[in-house]
């Protein structure tokens, strides 16, 4: 039997960086899974690894939790300067204090390292060219603006 010190260590290496416009969120109140609400996507950008527009009609599909913290479930299509399409999956959780969590749900700027907001990214794509993307797990930390999520993706190698 090996050794688990013989696994290799996931390292992390930019991505992409990425901001969506967001409508204001719509708040469905207590469903059958929780306390939905949905924040639908206007648009936004992705530069680094890929350089694309975010194109209206995604969303993100959140659960907030009892104790505040939000699942996030964001699906939105993004679009290249060739045309090449590409479906972006982040999934994730937002957390913090009571009081930040309150001037997050505001909208005021609050400073990213006071809270924890971490998503998993997965892409998909039927372009060969940008077909390495799907093959491929990201990791990024987030930023919640009153009118916008910003974030920094990492490749995990």
């Amino acid at each position: 039997m090996t050794s688990h010190d013989a696994l290799p260590l996931p390292t992390l290496e930019f991505a992409f960086d990425v901001t969506v416009d967001l409508a204001p969120l719509e708040d469905h109140g207590g469903t059958s899974v929780g306390h939905r609400r949905v924040v639908p996507i206007l648009g936004g950008r992705v530069t680094g690894a890929v350089d694309a527009e975010v194109l209206a009609g995604g969303a993100d599909w959140q659960i907030v939790r009892p104790d505040g913290t939000i699942e996030i479930d964001g699906r939105y299509s993004v679009r290249t300067s060739d045309g090449d399409l590409l479906l972006l999956h982040a999934r994730g959780l937002r957390t913090g204090t009571p009081d930040v969590l309150e001037q997050l749900g505001r909208g005021n700027d609050v400073d990213p390292s006071s809270y924890y907001f971490r998503t998993t990214v997965q892409i998909e794509t039927a372009a060969p060219v940008l077909a390495h993307l799907q093959r491929a797990l990201f990791v990024s930390a987030a930023q919640r603006q009153a009118d916008s999520v910003r974030y920094r993706a990492y490749r995990v190698g």
